[in-house]
């Protein structure tokens, strides 16, 4: 036999095992489904963790082949989620969607926090997103969520992630707290430079001001470097510190834009570690806005915290072909975490509702926190 015509008999093969599969599968979901009749008439949860690792445990025993007990325990596993998953929908019919409805966009005159002064790369990055609207600056991350949901601005516009340093913590912790939605997103380049007085020396230099990301991101070029460095609200505050005091020794990290700004000199340009230093910011606004043409959402969940809780949780995504693009975590108390994710998809698509609500099933708390786009 040719190599082609083996394939196509050990596929035969697998196809009439399919066969007997489908119906058995069948037959278990209708079985799962009369049990969560029973639990709805005894008032009984739906998980029970108990007979859970007893079903796992079972099938595993009766694995000849040790090779293969980690795949059983983990199929049986995404078949005991998808069971739950129908014992939800016995059990709590709804059409209730995942997101609220959204919102339609402001028109006319749009007020756009940013946090920090005029030249903070936030400040940039509203530029790009919003030319027309009115600026709003404020001091700190929090205050910038505390506008948008009492509505003093349309949108807030704030960095989550940078491409070296990772994600910034605090803007996922204040998404929840406040209840924010997000809206948009955008990467712009970040080419921090050393800004200094007119005629200022780079031995003239005492201390650099910052914000603690652009330390991190400018790490190499500070090693070795006898400086002082005191951290900022922002690069743009930074500048304009340096440019209040004005005695040629205090330097500052940031945009060539702070530097117009402020009157500063670029001492030395682009001294960031990675030479496409580049940085993500999210809109967020108090209200969902999305529709069809949206190709991104964000979640928030947490988990059991057992062995293969996550994986179970992530597990919809690969069966239902949805790309996982960003997977990030935060403390939640003692030993407890919630997770932040973004996957590709729009919340109005059947085939997503039905992944995100397979993925809901083995969560404690899911919540979807925006569908959206990335600004070109």
């Amino acid at each position: 036999m040719t190599t082609r015509e083996q394939l196509d008999e050990l596929r035969k093969q697998i196809d009439a095992i399919d066969g007997k599969l489908i119906p058995l599968f069948g037959e278990r979901m209708a079985l799962a489904g009369r049990i969560a009749e029973i639990k709805g008439m005894g008032n009984m949860a739906i998980t029970d963790e108990p007979r859970e690792q007893q079903v796992v445990e079972r099938a595993v025993a009766l694995t000849e082949d040790e090779a293969l007990r980690g795949e059983v325990a983990l199929l049986m596993r995404s078949i005991i989620a998808i069971s739950k998953e129908r014992q939800r929908k016995t059990l709590f019919p709804s059409d209730r969607p995942l997101l609220p409805q959204p919102r339609t966009p402001p028109q006319g005159h749009i007020v756009c926090a940013f946090q920090g002064v005029p030249g903070a790369w936030s400040e940039q990055a509203l530029a790009a997103l919003f030319p027309e609207a009115e600026k709003l600056s404020v001091e700190f991350f929090e205050d910038l969520f505390v506008a948008v949901r009492e509505k003093r601005a349309d949108y807030g516009v704030v960095a989550i992630e940078n491409s070296k340093t990772g994600a910034i913590g605090e803007t996922y912790d204040l998404l929840r707290k406040y209840g924010c939605y997000i809206v948009a997103r955008i990467w712009i380049d970040i080419r921090h430079c050393l800004l200094a007085p007119a005629d200022t020396a780079l031995s003239d230099i005492r201390e650099v001001l910052s914000h603690s990301e652009g330390f991190r991101q400018c790490a190499k070029f500070l090693r070795g470097k006898s400086w002082d460095l005191v951290t900022c609200r922002n690069t743009a505050v930074a500048a304009e510190t340096a440019a209040a005091e004005g005695k040629g020794k205090t330097a500052a990290i940031g945009s060539r834009r702070a530097a117009a700004l402020n009157g500063l000199c670029v001492l030395v340009p682009d001294i960031m570690d990675a030479a496409e230093n580049r940085t993500s910011f999210v809109v967020i606004s108090p209200e969902p806005e999305y529709d069809e043409t949206k190709d991104l959402i964000a979640l928030t969940f947490s988990t059991k915290h057992r062995s293969g809780a996550l994986c179970e949780m992530l597990l919809p995504f690969m069966a239902g072909g949805i790309n996982l693009m960003q997977l990030e975590s935060r403390p939640a108390g003692a030993g407890k975490y919630r997770f932040f994710a973004e996957v590709q998809g729009n919340i109005l698509d059947a085939h997503v509702i039905s992944t995100l609500r397979h993925a809901a099933s083995a969560c404690e708390y899911f919540e979807v926190i925006g569908c959206y786009s990335m600004h070109k």
